[in-house]
This record gives structure tokens, C-alpha cells and sequence, in this order.
């Protein structure tokens, strides 16, 4: 058995109420399927449109403790292992650590079709979901693994202008994006993760850039990512939009890594003393120099 996933995240709230969310069939339901059965210590269960192979639940509980839960997890016909831990921080927050075994290393996930290899951004895409509900915030959002369309609004509580800043702004993005990335910020400019230093001649490219307002990017020859942005509510309404793809084979993965990105958005433009959540990521065949790592 492999384990090449590991996330560790902080949240702020105690290890207690961490333990809950995980196991309480009700919370799951909010935070992360669509349909979630407990019965501990013998059923853990979830499914749904929200939930990779989600027609019927594929889980089977291993162990479950106060600090750990662990549970197969049978997707494209191979057990994985899944395992929750729990460690307290402070008296009012702990540390969550995920991880998977027998999964695609990041360069196969990227490359290939399953739902093994959208697993390592699904769980960062829940786990930010996990954070924000412990901590009284509205959730992002859910992956709908049932349909091919990928499009999102919600309100930022910021001015439009920095959260045009921060998306377009090679330095700020890769603070609350958590990956190196350079940009170039005008039509046709080059948009590279990890860096020119990692890839000098990056696929992508910007195909339309409406400062303040607009920018769509061309990641190879056919994904296009837009997010236009609106004043709304006070703050800031952002729409982010994929398209360009195969719907017969969505791009799920990419899907789910820039939603938990925009979560982190969201927390970096509301939250008065930001931090990141993350605190550890750790993926087989993950280039050196890819991820950021915001000062401590």
C-alpha cells in the first residue's frame, strides 16, 4: 500500500468539534456529500452527485478513535485508505491530517481520467469546506460530479479592485493560491504554475483581459478558465466559468483545485488576521519549487 497524499490543515476550532464534523452524519451533509449514514463504530458512509462514483456509497469503516478515523474507500474498482487525525494546537484549535493510499502520483493525476485522479483536489476542496464550516463560515462550494458544467458565483466581502489585485497579481495570487505562479497581465501573456522557472514556456496563455473587470486563460489547446468580476452586496461578486473541454470527460480535478483555491480567496480578503489553512501538502510527483509557502 502506497500513501502518495498527504494534507495537513489548521482549523480553528477543537479537536472535539473537528471529531464531530467528521462523524456526524448531519455536518457531512453540509460540508461534504449529498447523502451521509453513520452508525458508529460499524457504518461510515456518504454519497451522492457531490461524491466521485457517488450512485451508491463505496466506503467501509477500519478504525475510529477521538483522534482518528480510517475507512476504505473502493474507487475505479481499487481500494484506497483514507485516514483523518486529529491533534490539538491550542485549546481552540487543532491540526487535521488526510491522507490516501493507492492513488495516481500528481503528474498521472494530471494526465488521466478517474476518480482516483481527482482525489488530491477534492479533498483540498473539502477540507477548506471542513475549516469554514467549524469556524461559522459558509462553505464555497460542492463539486456536482453528475454534470459536465462548471461555473460558480459568489460574493467576496472586498472591493472589486483588490480582488482583481490579488487574482491577477503574480505575488498576491501565490499567497492565497498556495502555488508558485508568474503572470503576465496582458493579452497573450504567458501564465505559468510553478513559475518561469519551472516551466519558461508555459501552454497557457491569456486570451482576453478586461482590467478590474475580466481575464480568461488557455491552459493548452482546449481548457479556458474565466472569472469575471462585479460589484455586489458591498463587496465583490465573482463568477468563475470552465469551458472549452471534452464533455465527456470534465475536468473535474482542475475543477476542484481552483474552487479550494477560491476558498482560500474568500478567507484571505475576509478574515482580519489571515493565515493560510494549510500548513503541510504533500504529493508524489510534485515538482520541486511548485508550492508557496506564505512566512509564518
Amino acid at each position: 500500500m502506497t500513501t502518495p497524499m498527504r494534507l495537513r490543515a489548521r482549523v480553528e476550532a477543537p479537536g472535539k468539534a473537528v471529531h464531530q464534523a467528521l462523524t456526524d452524519a448531519g455536518m457531512m451533509r453540509v460540508w461534504l456529500a449529498e447523502k451521509a449514514e453513520v452508525e458508529l463504530p460499524g457504518r461510515y458512509e456518504f454519497w451522492g452527485r457531490y461524491t466521485p462514483e457517488g450512485d451508491v456509497p463505496r466506503q467501509r469503516l477500519l478504525h475510529v478513535d477521538d483522534r482518528t478515523l480510517r475507512y476504505t474507500w473502493t474507487l475505479d474498482g481499487e481500494d484506497t485508505t483514507v485516514e483523518f487525525s486529529i491533534e490539538d494546537e491550542s485549546a481552540g484549535s487543532s491540526i487535521v491530517t488526510l491522507s490516501q493510499s493507492d492513488l495516481p502520483d500528481l503528474q498521472e493525476s494530471i494526465a488521466g481520467h478517474g476518480s482516483r485522479h481527482v482525489m488530491h483536489t477534492y479533498w483540498a476542496m473539502y477540507i477548506a469546506n471542513l475549516v469554514d464550516h467549524l469556524e461559522g463560515r459558509e462553505i464555497t462550494t460542492r463539486c456536482d460530479f453528475t454534470t459536465p458544467e462548471m461555473r460558480e458565483r459568489l460574493v467576496i466581502d472586498a472591493p472589486r479592485g483588490a480582488v482583481y489585485d490579488s487574482l491577477i497579481d503574480s505575488a498576491k495570487f501565490r499567497r492565497w493560491f498556495g502555488a508558485n505562479i508568474d503572470i503576465e497581465p496582458h493579452v497573450g501573456g504567458r501564465v505559468a504554475m510553478g513559475g518561469f522557472e519551472l516551466d519558461p514556456d508555459p501552454a497557457a496563455r491569456i486570451l482576453e483581459l478586461e482590467p478590474g473587470r475580466k481575464c480568461s486563460i488557455q491552459w493548452g489547446p482546449d481548457l479556458v478558465s474565466t472569472w469575471e468580476l462585479e460589484d455586489a452586496e458591498g463587496g465583490t461578486r465573482l463568477t468563475f466559468v470552465q469551458s472549452g473541454f471534452d464533455e465527456g470527460r470534465p475536468p473535474y480535478g482542475a475543477w476542484l483545485g481552483w474552487m479550494s483555491g477560491v476558498a482560500e480567496l474568500r478567507r484571505f480578503h475576509e478574515l482580519k488576521d489571515w493565515r493560510p489553512i494549510w500548513l503541510d501538502v504533500e504529493m508524489e510527483g510534485m515538482p520541486e519549487g511548485m508550492l508557496y509557502r506564505e512566512p509564518q
